[in-house]
């Protein structure tokens, strides 16, 4: 099975110009998407923050200082401030060579690291978590930016050191484990999911086999057979010693190192459930699948979330129209749970819109990957769009009552400033590869 940068390779070898001449220079699915989504959410946040947002009218002062703290205090507009910014950075990164940026990924992935770190020490605590640090009057998260470090420097090591052997998995694994390791015990589950997805979307997209694959993920699949299925490992376990041993190097001992990784993580499982997780992860974990259990607890957000998006029917009830949303039945549904206000507001029509349009930026994105001029900027498009679609992927699932509630916001259209920043330079990065990629087939 080929990976996609040996795809991506046959593909300019047999593409023909004539074509790719007919492409407009503007990337509308890659403007299009992230900004409707925005302005989709703005109206969303207002009609969540209705309140708060007249009683800030009826206060606000012309004045630099009090723009400010309008702007400030009224999430709805923070929003559309935050996706300004955004796009002028995106197009800052837009009309910068990628190549540009590999001698300072060191120094910038240490500085990331350094700022997780510094929040165990200096952040600012809210909802049970510790991810944030203040300065002046913005709260900056730095496992945003950390993910983003972490795709850039992780496609650097994968173009110049591909994974060929067992071996060459160390440096990747390094790269990923250390940040991921430090937003985990923030504790930050769902972001710490994103890095897994990061380092396995990439490493298939390197060219790495599809069965090592299989083996990184064989761990988890024996963590949740040893606590769901227990009989089902006498099953599992022998199939990933006859994957190791026909696609592994020294073949005795890939298989006895595959028995002896898939015992002890069994063997570890349930210890892990009681000890390494808090009681809210655990609830978080277990209560989606029967949400009626604690329905004032750890069910809540689920169950008024789908009641939510249920009662929006087919069309909605109009944006700023939302009876649930406006009531506040769903704490904090302006950031993780905004898709269960679009549900309610926008009905079953404008739910199945966002989903195609980030469908549609999904393509894109594989569609430039496919046609970058190098391997590190095949890497970072489709990192960028691992990033996005998983998020976009489990928070949805999480507010239709088909996932754990994991606390992953909804791309461009959650609220957080750190998260806004960070997909727009991200955006920036594929501009940029996108625009290099047309020039080049085009001469």
């Amino acid at each position: 099975m080929l990976g996609g940068l040996r795809r991506r390779r046959q593909s300019l070898q047999s593409r023909t110009g004539s074509s790719l001449r007919r492409r407009n220079d503007f990337e509308l699915v890659l403007w299009g998407v992230p900004l409707a989504m925005v302005g989709v959410s703005s109206f969303l946040i207002l009609s969540i923050e209705r309140q708060e947002a007249i009683e800030g009218f009826s206060s606000f002062q012309f004045s630099f200082v009090g723009v400010l703290a309008f702007i400030n205090s009224q999430f709805w507009l923070s929003q559309l401030a935050t996706a300004l910014v955004g796009c002028g950075i995106a197009l800052l990164f837009a009309n910068l060579r990628l190549e540009r940026l590999k001698p300072p990924l060191l120094p910038i992935y240490i500085v990331t690291v350094i700022s997780l770190i510094a929040v165990r020490f200096i952040g600012t605590s809210a909802l049970g978590a510790q991810r944030w640090i203040s300065i002046g009057p913005f709260n900056v998260q730095p496992s945003e930016f950390a993910k983003l470090a972490a795709i850039l420097l992780l496609a650097a090591v994968l173009d110049r050191y591909p994974v060929e052997r067992p071996v060459d998995l160390l440096r990747p694994l390094g790269v990923i484990s250390i940040p991921w390791a430090l937003v985990f015990i923030q504790p930050d589950l769902g972001t710490s999911l994103v890095f897994g997805a990061l380092l396995l979307t990439m490493l298939y997209w390197s060219g790495m086999p599809f069965e090592w694959l299989v083996l990184l993920l064989a761990p988890l699949g024996t963590a949740l057979l040893a606590g769901l299925i227990p009989w089902a490992l006498a099953l599992w376990v022998p199939l990933m010693m006859v994957i190791a041993y026909r696609s592994l190097p020294w073949k005795r001992l890939a298989t006895a190192t595959v028995l002896l990784i898939q015992g002890g993580v069994a063997a570890v499982t349930p210890w892990l459930w009681m000890h390494g997780l808090k009681d809210y992860q655990r609830d978080r974990l277990v209560l989606f699948l029967d949400p009626s259990k604690d329905p004032l607890g750890g069910g809540y957000h689920l169950l008024q979330s789908t009641v939510g998006i249920g009662s929006g029917g087919w069309f909605g009830t109009g944006l700023l129209q939302g009876q649930l949303t406006k009531l506040r039945f769903i704490p904090e549904q302006h950031t993780d749970f905004i898709f269960s206000a679009l549900g309610e507001e926008t009905g079953y029509i404008g739910t199945v819109l966002v989903v195609v349009g980030f469908a549609a930026l999904m393509a894109r994105l594989v569609q430039i990957a496919n046609r970058a001029r190098s391997d590190f900027e095949s890497l970072v498009v489709i990192g960028v769009a691992t990033m996005v679609m998983f998020q976009v992927v489990v928070n949805i699932f999480m507010t239709i009552g088909l996932g754990p509630v994991t606390g992953i916001p909804l791309p461009f259209m959650s609220y957080g400033r750190s998260a806004m920043v960070v997909n727009f330079i991200a955006l920036g990065l594929c501009l940029s590869v996108a625009r290099r990629s047309r020039i080049q087939q085009l001469r």
